[in-house]
């Protein structure tokens, strides 16, 4: 697998193919993890009670996340593989559908979220000190959940029509509301000395309900203008609101399965906060800073995993077997030396990271602790990430909601129920489930990809 992604990294065109697709959304990703870090560092200046309130509904955020992303991959998949086939007119009209997706999954999602959010923290078995907080944030970031439908299942075509650098500029827009509405909301009035003069500023001191306005009203940005963006895109002849049972089929095909991965694997997430909830405060202020600062960590890989979807549903759907195998292994091996070079500075310097969060002293010791573990195992992540972008693209989607299901709840919620309920033990041990989960993760996926079944037209190819 090496010797011929090296190879195929020679060839000019392949590699300035790749490039286009990826530095945008390598980019993208980047910025959001800016945004993530300045968010995280800015209400930890509150304490260890704020970041552990926030950090408590981040996993439950992702479950939320999880069927949006995989109706999301199936309109790429679908949108992919019809303009690979050639087929345009059918590609508008999986387009088509993903505005009436919006509208279905905004409302319902909306509905679903507010419903839950007053008794989520209790749920989790967060300490009384923290769960209003904690349901606040929730609350308000789920509010303008239509917009966020929208900025992801939008954004979605315009990267299988190719257009990747529409979403990074709107993802940079969104950030940069965001990063200022957190500084005028979460802090209080304060003064700044510069030099000679001081410079006063005016500061809400909302505290966590300031970063979740924040970080609603950027959510509101976002899906209007991705909405505006995708009607305006050319290739796939705007968006109309109809629906196409076909098409729609198509896409939900391929989404339910991506959808239960997530859904799994997200679900596997609320549960392992909820035992990491029971280690205390402290421990779950340090899990969350620590995995918002591997976020950085994991910017090439989820980058570039867009491009290995877009590609490899491309040439699948082109039925150029040759193709799909030499672009799938170029990206692959161009994320795992970037992520194995990242890694170094996460396993040298986590206190560094853990501080840009955080004052705790406490906080920051035990969250280096458990990043100096995870470092290890991010260049085989890398090969999970790629490979789940390459099945995913191609409509290969069985196989890895198996793989998810085995690793997470018997891998990773196996092994962290018995660290923490009958061994009694820290933050770190349960950490070491989690890099026990990304390892067996990669052994399987990797099996997958050097069999056949996966890269042949079929049952996964669309119907043209």
């Amino acid at each position: 697998m090496t010797i011929p992604a090296i190879e195929a990294l020679k060839e000019k065109e392949l590699r300035t193919r790749i490039f286009r697709l990826a530095w945008p959304t390598v980019t993208e990703n980047a910025l959001q993890t800016v945004v993530q870090y300045v968010d995280t560092a800015q209400v930890g200046q509150l304490g260890a009670a704020a970041s552990a309130a926030v950090g408590l509904t981040s996993t439950t955020t992702w479950l939320v996340n999880a069927p949006l992303w995989a109706v999301a991959t199936g309109i790429l998949a679908c949108i992919s593989q019809s303009l690979g086939a050639g087929d345009r007119e059918r590609a508008g009209r999986a387009a088509d559908q993903s505005l009436l997706l919006v509208l279905i999954l905004g409302f319902a999602m909306t509905l679903l979220t507010l419903v839950i959010s007053p008794f989520l923290p209790v749920w989790l078995g967060a300490d009384e000190a923290i769960r209003h907080d904690a349901s606040v944030y929730f609350a308000v970031i789920c509010a303008p959940m239509l917009f966020r439908v929208s900025s992801i299942l939008f954004a979605a075509v315009l990267r299988a029509s190719g257009d990747t650098r529409t979403p990074m500029w709107i993802g940079l827009t969104m950030n940069a509301i965001n990063i200022l509405l957190n500084f005028l909301l979460i802090g209080g009035p304060r003064t700044w000395q510069i030099g000679p003069w001081s410079l006063h500023l005016w500061g809400a001191g909302l505290g966590v309900a300031g970063a979740a306005i924040a970080t609603a009203v950027s959510y509101i940005a976002g899906g209007i203008l991705m909405f505006q963006m995708a009607r305006k895109c050319s290739l796939l002849s705007g968006l109309r609101l109809r629906y196409d049972r076909t098409v729609m089929g198509q896409c939900m095909r391929i989404s339910t399965p991506i959808g239960a991965e997530h859904i799994v694997s997200a679900l596997g997430q609320v549960v392992f906060t909820a035992l990491i909830a029971r280690l205390g405060t402290v421990a779950v202020a340090a899990h969350a800073i620590a995995i918002t600062a591997e976020q950085a960590f994991y910017i090439p890989g989820y980058g570039m995993e867009t491009a290995a979807s877009t590609l490899s549903g491309f040439y699948y759907g082109a039925g150029d077997e040759k193709k799909l195998m030499a672009y799938s292994s170029a990206i692959l091996t161009c994320a795992v030396v970037l992520m194995t070079f990242l890694s170094l500075f996460l396993f040298l310097f986590p206190a560094f990271f853990m501080g840009i969060f955080t004052p705790d002293r406490e906080v920051i010791e035990l969250g280096a602790k458990v990043l100096r573990i995870v470092s290890v195992s991010e260049p085989f992540y890398a090969v999970v990430i790629i490979l789940q972008g390459t099945f995913n693209g191609v409509g290969d989607v069985k196989a890895p909601l198996a793989f998810s299901l085995m690793c997470m709840w018997g891998v990773r919620l196996g092994l962290t129920f018995l660290c923490v309920t009958r061994f009694h033990l820290g933050l770190t041990a349960v950490w070491w489930c989690m890099v026990t989960d990304n390892l067996t993760r990669f052994v399987l996926m990797v099996t997958r990809y050097c069999g056949r079944k996966w890269r042949r037209p079929g049952s996964a190819k669309l119907s043209m």
